[in-house]
């Protein structure tokens, strides 16, 4: 298991790498504004598919990115 401390480096890096340093900042700025319950989101978020639709969609996103 990685630190908190990790964690946080690893995503501010993914952030800047997808979405470049301002924008990932404006993201940042974003939530810390906004109440933001990730379990509700989460919840939420592939409500139409169902498992083998979501299995699918990450295989193939494995697939792309090897």
């Amino acid at each position: 298991m990685i630190t908190d401390t990790e964690i946080r480096q690893k995503g501010i890096e993914v952030l800047i790498a997808a979405l470049g340093e301002v924008e990932a900042e404006r993201f940042i700025s974003l939530i810390n504004r906004e109440p933001f319950d990730y379990t509700v989101w989460q919840r939420s978020l592939w409500q139409a598919e169902n498992l083998e639709q979501l299995s699918q969609s990450a295989m193939n996103s494995r697939k792309q990115d090897s």
